[in-house]
């Protein structure tokens, strides 16, 4: 009796409200006893599919037949000079976003992803663009740029809050490097960029001569006595023989 009273009322449920309440009488009365295990079964797939049949008959209100959204499909955006989109995303994966050893782990694209990521976290702490605008500036398409992301969350480089709110559009993500490796990595970096070359200045040696409280420059050049060569030597002896044979004839 209580298997086909459960039965005809599954029959004629309108809403997964109703369903639900259905679903816990029929295993309420398996616990006791009204029902057995080959008729609880029986009412738990009968519910299955009715609850199935009702969802698919739901249409959110608002969205016309056949759109499962009601903002407009994405467009298909393009480069327009791939070979341009080429050699940016080469020169931001060369210019060193992070450390070699974490760096090893992704391609040239999924690097250049991560130098824009970088580049907005350095600058304003946490990374509000929108996955197209990363892309963009890379020179990937978003879905190289989204794998790039969630790669580098798997690896636990960094964490992506999501922003969703319904019934309207969602924020883009807020992306956050919590590697301290990466950090430090762009912390020298921005040292490196605002102290230039990081040189030294070079101070040449004052060769001034402090004098009763005057500061003169030393111009006195100490000439050095010059080299003498082996014919000016033997010169030199012959001369003082012949002085000394003069003498003794005196």
């Amino acid at each position: 009796m209580f298997h086909a009273t459960m039965a005809a009322a599954i029959d004629d449920a309108r809403t997964l409200a109703q369903m639900d309440e259905l679903s816990r009488q029929v295993w309420q009365g398996h616990g006791g006893g009204a029902l057995d295990d080959v008729q609880a079964q029986a009412l738990a797939e009968r519910l299955h599919a009715r609850r199935s049949a009702i969802r698919e008959g739901i249409v959110p209100v608002g969205i016309l037949a056949g759109r499962i959204s009601l903002f407009p499909s994405r467009r298909s955006v393009t480069s327009p000079d791939k070979a341009m989109s080429r050699d940016r995303r080469r020169l931001l994966a060369c210019s060193g976003p992070m450390p070699p050893a974490l760096a090893s782990r992704f391609t040239t694209g999924q690097l250049a992803v991560l130098r824009i990521v970088a580049d907005e976290v350095a600058a304003k702490g946490v990374c509000g663009l929108c996955i197209d605008a990363i892309a963009a500036r890379a020179g990937v398409c978003r879905r190289l740029a989204q794998g790039a992301i969630r790669l580098a969350e798997g690896d636990g480089l960094l964490t992506i809050e999501e922003r969703r709110h319904e019934g309207r559009k969602n924020s883009p993500n807020l992306v956050r490097i919590i590697s301290r490796e990466w950090q430090a990595w762009m912390r020298r970096a921005g040292r490196a960029k605002a102290g230039g070359s990081g040189c030294k200045a070079i101070h040449p040696t004052d060769t001034g001569v402090l004098t009763l409280g005057k500061t003169e420059t030393d111009t006195t050049v100490r000439k050095l006595p010059e080299r003498q060569g082996r014919f000016h030597a033997s010169g030199s002896r012959e001369s003082r023989w012949a002085a000394e044979r003069a003498k003794a004839m005196r």
